[in-house]
């Protein structure tokens, strides 16, 4: 996907050069189905952008599993604000997993996921990836969020003494002494950048 740039300024055609060359990828999505994206969305997962297209979003999951959990996130906030974000892991072409800040915009928010236009952040620069397995990952992604162990116990469907302890486990693996220090461990994130149910 490129488009002239010339012929762009002099038609005065500024929305596509500013999607296709977004400094940031960009992709709209259909019923979780990636119908077109710009060359840094493509670029960041390791992709040419026609790649992607007409392809279900799960390919870009470390797991379908992982795809399956994570799918419905941020329905109920699109529903009431249409805005959300969150920071995620996601995998590349070739398997390497990495941190991912990604925003949402639906276009029809009483089925948010049906159509959507949706940023992408590679966070890899300020948070290395450390391998996690599936269920600390899916932990630390809630307490990104802001959630409490028994608001993640409910939506895991496992018990809050379980969140506890695989939050106790991600501590020590980190070396640290709190959530907060979790974070920051892994790249610096600190309260101001934790995601809650009040942020954008």
């Amino acid at each position: 996907m490129e488009i002239p740039i010339d012929d762009s300024y002099e038609q005065g055609r500024f929305a596509d050069l500013a999607f296709c060359y977004a400094p940031v990828g960009l992709v709209v999505t259909e019923d979780r189905v990636i119908r077109q994206c710009n060359i840094a969305f493509g670029e960041m997962f390791g992709y040419a952008p026609e790649e992607l297209e007409n392809q279900v979003f799960a390919i870009l999951y470390p797991t379908d599993a992982e795809f399956v959990n994570i799918r419905d996130r941020g329905v109920k906030q699109l529903r009431e604000t249409n805005r959300y974000w969150d920071e995620r892991i996601m995998a590349r072409k070739d398997g390497t997993l990495f941190w991912c800040r990604v925003r949402g915009h639906s276009f029809t928010p009483d089925d948010p996921l049906a159509r959507a236009v949706w940023s992408f952040a590679d966070l890899s620069a300020e948070r290395p990836y450390f391998p996690l397995t599936r269920r600390e990952r899916e932990i630390l992604s809630y307490l990104s969020e802001g959630l409490t162990s028994k608001e993640i116990a409910i939506n895991l469907e496992i018990s809050h003494r379980t969140v506890e302890v695989y939050r106790a486990k991600l501590l020590r693996k980190f070396g640290v002494n709190n959530t907060s220090g979790l974070f920051h461990s892994m790249g610096g994130i600190d309260g101001d950048h934790v995601v809650s149910t009040s942020d954008q």
